[in-house]
């Protein structure tokens, strides 16, 4: 959005007369005011902290807050208020040279007169020691590569601590990986993964480092690296990291003046020509900025120049400088040292301000520039509110500008509105009718319509206000007025067509035809679902939109549907989920049962009346296009109602076979259509049914699948196992509707006695000889662990059985029956026990041992089993599985 801004500021200076090929002249403003920043105790004095000026080393911002550190290797925690909330030493008897932080985690650098090289200590802000209230500190190692040590120039660590950098004044590199594990996964100090040496240039000192964070665009983590004469990319993470760093630009900066941008995208270089932008493909943006330049810093989205001392002049180029000079009587006397504020997206200075006895840090904290002097004066570079910045563009005639300062992402929708509005009324007062009226519909939403409406009925323009009342439709703003009026205007334009589009008695029809015309199928759907409640009509719709677009509306609008069209709906998302053209418009099934298992009826329409239907009841109208299956999609002929003989038509072309998972929580409250929604899915996607076969075997409904239906099946391999996904969630569910729902009654009716007769809608002994079907079947995929803990769940004692059986776990079946038996719930518990030791036995030995301790574990199951006992016995006798001591105790 700030990129437009900057644009738009490039049209204002042209407009003034620049010349194309003459470098961008920065519009000068002043968006920050400079205040003193007062001691709390002492408003006469900065604070205290900073008394002592010469003697800090480094200062930075931090989550916890402003961190200052001295030469006597001491750390300050200041608030707000710049008081010391908590300090410590860091390195004792030396100083700290460098700090950075992330996610309250703080490394240091720093030296110490006892260690030649510089050493590295890494502190945790938000846990403290309890005798000393430091921070803990987490580890402490040297950085040395030789026996000669190099003095540390630049710091750089990863927003996610994964990666720590540490550039050397003898052109040298550090890159350790992996330290937000190293920290996380041991408790000594000296822990730390082993250095890499990624960038080596004896020549060249590193004066920035920076990571660009990884993104869903660049999924890698990457290390720039800016020497006195190049810029440099390292992979740090990812396929392909650890390959040698790659130039990205044969320009360099000075220490102090390169950081990455407030995106962490690129790395700005600041030179005394310019301002360069570089990314890891090579230089982007460049912003001719003259004039010498001492460090640069980051501020949100702004950029903070700091110059060098110098001693001002009349005759200077900037007229900050100029305007110093003239101010005051011995100017020319004092160095100074200029700050500038520059906001590089919209190209232009917020702000210029000169500093006596030069600048010590700039600090970027609590949404606010600090400007710390070398003689300890602290001064707050304040922001200006955004109506004041507005109010400073429009006194100066930079209307353009103020309009595009509304695009800034801190502003609300209201002020963003309202800049429209001022320069929508300063085009309209210039006549320039049409730039007025592309600004007013920028507020559509926020500014009343009778505002703009007016203007343009008095000015007569009528293009115009046609724009703008089919935008308010096109929104779903528009009222009973708005359509009569936007009806008026087109009668007026002689446009028969669109009059006809909108020409309906109410507001919702006409918003509906509108939404229906533009092709606003959203709209549409809300305008008939919500609005008018024409679910009907959505439904159609909803089918000639095909499946990726009925898709994502469904997952907003089913339930909705089913509340309203059960049936109707439930087919739909039958339709969907299975292979079908995005031409088709059916009538919904009857039944599950319609669909039956012979070749016949599947290579014909899949909606088949069904036999016993009465000529006396409503017939269900023919379908315009018959639904194809996978078959009839690959060009096999099917049977119209109307004709004798089969009629080949064109192939159409298979679609997305849409996941039914979506669908699920829609039937919530319709777990008749749910069961049959799945059992239909299942029939017509998989060619599987749990329907019309022997309770004791199942297999696959209908013939198998034709070579070429299987050469497209197979075509995608990734489509195949989100379909096998998909075949296992359904009969997955099936199972548990088949276990739960026979308890469930419908609906209330009165006899003719006048008693109440309860309809239930599943049969319990059929749901469950289905959920038996489903556990003996070898060819329907359902989870086995699921289904056992569905069985436990629901106390479905023969599924459980059954389970076990399969999955080899014959023990578990005796235990199960020898608990029932304890319990003393579940008559001829023990007899099951004996049943199956004679089923299994012969397979598993072992298992006489376990059947001989429970028959005698207690005098009745030794009366009720004698003759099992003495056979049990004689077997393990036969057989030596136990020795005859064994036995007797």
């Amino acid at each position: 959005m700030a990129s437009n801004l900057g644009i738009l500021t490039a049209n204002a200076t042209n407009s003034t007369g620049a010349s194309a090929s003459a470098p961008p002249a920065w519009r000068q403003f002043t968006f920050f005011d400079a205040v003193p920043v007062k001691d709390v105790h002492d408003l006469d004095s900065p604070p205290d902290i900073f008394k002592a000026t010469p003697e800090i080393s480094t200062v930075i911002s931090s989550s916890a807050g402003v961190l200052v550190a001295d030469i006597h290797g001491s750390i300050h925690l200041l608030n707000r208020e710049f008081e010391s909330i908590s300090s410590w030493i860091a390195h004792v008897a030396g100083r700290v040279t460098h700090m950075v932080e992330r996610r309250g985690i703080l490394v240091t650098l720093g030296e110490e007169d006892a260690v030649r090289s510089p050493l590295l200590k890494i502190w945790d802000l938000e846990n403290k020691d309890k005798t000393t209230n430091a921070p803990n500190l987490l580890r402490s190692t040297k950085v040395q590569l030789s026996n000669r040590p190099h003095p540390v120039t630049t710091v750089a660590l990863s927003a996610t601590l994964a990666h720590l950098a540490i550039g050397l004044g003898d052109g040298t590199v550090l890159l350790y990986r992996h330290l937000d594990q190293s920290l996380a996964s041991s408790t000594s100090l000296t822990s730390i993964p082993k250095a890499r040496t990624v960038h080596e240039s004896p020549t060249e000192p590193i004066t920035g480092l920076g990571f660009r964070e990884p993104t869903e665009e660049v999924p890698n983590a990457y290390l720039f690296v800016v020497t006195t004469n190049r810029v440099l990319s390292y992979q740090a993470s990812g396929r392909g990291s650890g390959a040698a760093s790659v130039v990205v630009d044969e320009i360099g900066s000075g220490l102090g003046c390169a950081t990455m941008d407030w995106r962490a995208k690129d790395i700005v270089v600041a030179r005394n020509e310019a301002i360069y932008l570089c990314g890891i493909e090579g230089r982007g943006a460049c912003y001719a900025y003259e004039g010498h330049k001492s460090s640069i810093h980051i501020h949100l989205n702004y950029l903070v120049i700091v110059s060098p001392p110098f001693f001002p002049t009349a005759s200077s180029a900037s007229a900050t400088v100029r305007n110093l000079v003239a101010r005051s009587a011995n100017a020319t006397e004092t160095d100074v040292t200029k700050v500038t504020v520059f906001d590089p997206g919209n190209k232009l200075v917020a702000y210029s301000g000169t500093f006596k006895q030069g600048v010590r840090e700039i600090i970027s904290q609590w949404g606010q520039i600090y400007v710390l002097s070398s003689d300890g004066k602290l001064q707050c570079l304040q922001e200006k509110s955004t109506a004041a910045k507005l109010d400073m563009l429009y006194r100066k005639s930079f209307v353009r500008l103020g309009s595009q300062h509304g695009l800034y992402p801190n502003l609300d929708e209201s002020s963003v509105a309202d800049i429209h509005r001022q320069y929508g009324d300063h085009l309209y007062i210039k006549g320039d009718y049409d730039g007025a009226m592309q600004q007013y519909v920028q507020t559509i939403g926020s500014l009343q319509p009778s505002y703009v409406i007016r203007k343009y009925l008095d000015a007569q323009r009528i293009h115009n206000l046609v724009t703008y009342l089919q935008e308010l439709h096109s929104l779903g703003l528009a009222n009973a007025d708005h359509t009569t009026l936007l009806l008026n205007t087109y009668t007026k334009l002689k446009d028969r067509r669109r009059f006809a589009c909108v020409g309906r008695p109410d507001t919702s029809n006409t918003r509906g035809y509108l939404a229906k015309k533009y092709e606003r199928h959203e709209d549409y759907l809300r305008i008939q679902i919500e609005d008018a409640g024409n679910f009907s009509d959505a439904l159609m719709y909803l089918r000639k939109l095909g499946p990726e677009a009925a898709e994502s509306n469904l997952a907003r609008y089913g339930r909705a549907m089913l509340q309203s069209l059960p049936e109707e709906t439930t087919q739909l998302l039958i339709d969907l989920s299975t292979v079908v053209s995005s031409e088709t418009a059916t009538p919904p099934s009857p039944s599950i049962k319609t669909i039956r298992a012979d070749t016949a009826s599947r290579r014909g329409s899949v909606y088949d009346p069904p036999v016993s239907a009465s000529a006396s009841g409503p017939s269900t109208p023919p379908p315009t296009s018959s639904i194809l299956t996978a078959r009839g999609a690959q060009g096999l002929p099917t049977t119209p109602a109307t004709a004798g003989q089969p009629q080949p038509l064109p192939p159409i072309p298979v679609l997305k076979k849409l996941s039914p998972r979506v669908y699920f929580p829609h039937f919530v409250d319709h777990m008749e259509q749910f069961v049959i929604f799945l059992e239909t899915v299942a029939a017509r996607r998989w060619g599987q049914s749990v329907d019309d076969l022997k309770p004791g075997s199942i297999g696959l409904m209908g013939s198998k699948k034709d070579e070429q239906e299987q050469e497209l099946l197979d075509s995608d391999d990734h489509a195949m196992l989100l379909d096998k996904v998909d075949q296992v969630a359904v009969w997955n569910t099936l199972l548990e509707l088949y276990l739960t729902l026979p308890v469930q009654p419908r609906a209330s009716t009165l006899t003719e006695g006048g008693t109440e007769e309860k309809k239930v809608v599943f049969d319990e002994k059929t749901m469950r000889d289905k959920a038996m079907r489903v556990l003996r079947s070898n060819e329907i995929p359902y989870d086995s662990m699921h289904a056992l803990i569905l069985c436990s769940t629901h106390g479905f004692t023969l599924g459980l059985v059954l389970l076990w059986e399969k999955m080899g776990m014959y023990e578990d079946v005796l235990r199960f029956w020898m608990d029932k038996d304890r319990e003393g719930t579940t008559p001829g518990a023990s007899h099951k026990v004996i049943e199956h030791l004679m089923q299994y036995g012969e397979q598993r030995p072992n298992l006489y041992p376990l059947v001989l301790r429970f028959l005698t574990s207690s005098p009745e199951l030794l009366r009720r089993h004698q003759e099992d006992l003495a056979g049990i016995l004689e077997y393990i006798d036969e057989e030596g599985l136990i020795p005859p001591l064994g036995v007797i105790q």
